[in-house]
């Protein structure tokens, strides 16, 4: 039976959305290509008239997931608050790529690494617009440091296993960023 465009389309989004879902998981050596098929509910075998190989897929799936990191329209406390959250911390799969695997992108092929780089792009030209700065270098040098600080809290609140001290680094990070910024 033909498979229509729509569904070559469709099939393609089920393997990104299960990929990045399980990078962000397990990590990305820890994933097999077997398995994300298996969770897109496709076959092994389709692989690869949807990517090159692995290395493709990570970088493609990397992608997908950084765009869909980032909302439009953009609303900075409430990206603050979503990113600093117990939600997010708990749930890594549906999370920050950059939170879940920037440890694992130097051991990474270049096709990855530049779409973490246009993907980390993206996030610091986005805050840097919302943040209200006289001058551009301003709002740039709050984007950067409140991201670093956002994405260093998640990773070290998913690291330590005190609730009450995991839940106090999202907190304290969080009225940080915002006292910072007004």
């Amino acid at each position: 039976m033909k498979v229509t465009r729509e569904q070559v389309v469709e099939n393609r989004r089920r393997i990104l959305d299960s990929a990045s879902q399980l990078f962000r998981s397990r990590g990305i050596d820890s994933v097999t290509v077997a398995e994300v098929m298996q969770c897109a509910g496709l076959t092994h075998g389709g692989f690869y008239r949807h990517f090159a190989s692995k290395n493709d897929l990570v970088a493609q799936a990397l992608g997908h997931s950084m765009k869909a990191d980032i909302d439009r329209p953009f609303d900075l406390p409430g990206y603050i608050d979503s990113y600093l959250s117990s939600h997010h911390r708990d749930n890594p799969g549906l999370g920050c790529p950059t939170a879940a695997l920037a440890s694992e992108m130097r051991r990474q092929n270049p096709q990855a690494r530049a779409v973490m780089s246009s993907g980390a792009h993206l996030v610091l030209d986005t805050i840097a617009d919302a943040v209200s700065a006289p001058v551009a270098a301003e709002g740039r040098q709050a984007a950067i440091g409140s991201w670093a600080a956002m994405v260093g809290a998640i990773i070290i609140a998913r690291a330590v296993d005190d609730r009450k001290l995991s839940d106090e680094i999202l907190e304290e990070t969080r009225r940080f960023i915002l006292s910072a910024m007004t």
